[in-house]
């Protein structure tokens, strides 16, 4: 049996070394690390991703495949109910770094069962949800830019692209202001004003070509 865990980073901040080092931090004993990058989790399931394809050839049954979080399987409600359920079937246990849940399709208990693909689909909507919440933000960030400018730009902001990206993303998975302000480098005061209004977060980073 081994532990595996898959790594998606589709921007520079969402390094492969850093969820390594959060699993670890976790308490896992990480075997092999199997990473995509650049790739995004709506538009690619995790079969169409090059070493996505390589869990489904090597993971045994006793396995145990960890992830961040659901999301780094993907951001599509169907493919990631599908991937978790297929890796059940073939007992393989899923594991996620955030949160500490386990999805094990070896219990036989109906209500246990029923809790289980609950929760699933609910982290699978999720999921899909905060990426298509963070598509609106963007589109309507650059639609906000593109009607001022010919105003003054405002401050540059103190913030990425892919750090924006990673706010959301941990705010979206309920971490805490100070958690995020942590993981991603940035104060407090700039994750509440991200957290206050997203779109003009993203106007800022469209106003400056960021």
């Amino acid at each position: 049996m081994q532990t595996i865990l898959y790594a998606r980073v589709s921007t520079a901040e969402q390094t492969l070394a850093h969820q390594h080092k959060q699993a670890e931090a976790a308490g896992f004993t990480i075997d092999e690390v199997v990473a995509d990058e650049g790739v995004s989790g709506l538009t690619n399931t995790l079969r169409e991703r090059a070493q996505g394809r390589r869990l489904f050839d090597m993971l045994r049954r006793g396995d145990v495949l960890v992830v961040r979080w659901v999301d780094r399987l993907g951001r599509n409600y169907a493919d990631v109910c599908d991937t978790i359920r297929e890796f059940m079937r073939r007992g393989v246990i899923v594991r996620t770094v955030i949160n500490n849940l386990t999805f094990d399709g070896a219990t036989a208990d109906p209500m246990q069962q029923a809790v289980r693909d609950a929760l699933i689909g609910f982290m699978a909507a999720t999921a899909q949800a905060q990426a298509e919440a963070g598509k609106e933000a963007q589109k309507a960030g650059i639609e906000h830019a593109r009607g001022r400018e010919d105003a003054y730009r405002g401050r540059k902001p103190s913030f990425t692209r892919g750090q924006l990206e990673a706010v959301l993303s941990g705010l979206a998975e309920g971490q805490g202001v100070s958690a995020v302000a942590a993981a991603t480098g940035l104060s407090r005061q700039a994750i509440y004003r991200i957290k206050e209004s997203p779109a003009e977060a993203e106007a800022a980073l469209a106003r400056w070509a960021a």
